[in-house]
């Protein structure tokens, strides 16, 4: 088989499937790991896929196109909502509590209810939401990024640095076994990490469709933090962190 014949072979299979390892390739093409390693560098120096840990994965399936917070805020709502009913439960009346832009984050606010908790956020549209629920609500400064609404760069990352948090609740794209918890923009990845830094606890919430994907930034590994989700998936997850099914 030509090289070019195997390239397309590989580009319409991370088409269909998102990612696939070096194994599966190799079986597919009836080819040597050797000759699909090759293939998947010329291919990533195309800029035509992404190279992860194993394998690759299609430049989609990678989150370099993003879309508007907007369009997903109802995309698994009622899993979002409540994974988010329950991390809304573990906040008391005497936590310091970050809380990350996102769509899942988001659906915590409506479920505090007389909470005295203070809270610090990046999210503009989530900053509203907690003034308008009458929490104490700070919104640390910096540049606003459009696809996701949050607030980015140095100057936000300065804010962050002088709180210690007592629980964070983050958002993520993807979550790997190898790679973490990743998401597709390097700055939005460096607020993120450092609010995980500056929590005594850090809980990630995710649907069961974030699980065994990767994206370009890895902002955690799996051991700092707890993931609230609705189901979970098949994976030793549980082996790495702590991993709580919630349900309704």
């Amino acid at each position: 088989m030509l090289a070019q014949e195997r390239y397309q072979i590989i580009l319409e299979h991370l088409g269909a499937e998102g990612t696939a390892t070096v194994s599966q390739l190799s079986a597919l093409l009836a080819a040597s790991e050797a000759t699909v390693r090759r293939d998947l560098n010329a291919l990533a120096a195309e800029g035509k896929l992404k190279k992860v840990f194993g394998g690759a994965a299609s430049i989609r399936q990678m989150g370099l196109f993003e879309e508007h917070v907007s369009r997903r805020e109802s995309v698994m709502f009622e899993e979002k909502d409540a994974i988010a009913a329950y991390a809304a439960t573990m906040i008391r009346d005497d936590d310091f509590v970050y809380i990350d832009s996102g769509t899942t984050t988001a659906c915590i606010i409506p479920h505090l209810k007389n909470t005295k908790a203070t809270f610090v956020t990046n999210g503009v549209a989530h900053a509203y939401r907690l003034l308008r629920a009458g929490c104490t609500v700070y919104l640390i400064g910096g540049r606003l990024r459009p696809a996701t609404e949050a607030v980015v760069g140095s100057e936000a990352l300065r804010g962050l640095m002088k709180y210690n948090f007592t629980k964070a609740f983050m958002g993520t794209n993807g979550i790997s076994l190898d790679e973490g918890f990743t998401t597709p923009d390097s700055e939005e990845a460096n607020i993120k990490q450092c609010a995980i830094e500056r929590s005594f606890v850090s809980f990630v919430l995710a649907d069961h469709t974030k699980f065994n994907r990767a994206f370009p930034v890895t902002f955690s590994r799996l051991d700092a933090c707890c993931i609230l989700t609705d189901r979970i998936p098949k994976g030793k997850f549980g082996e790495k962190t702590i991993v709580k099914e919630v349900t309704k």
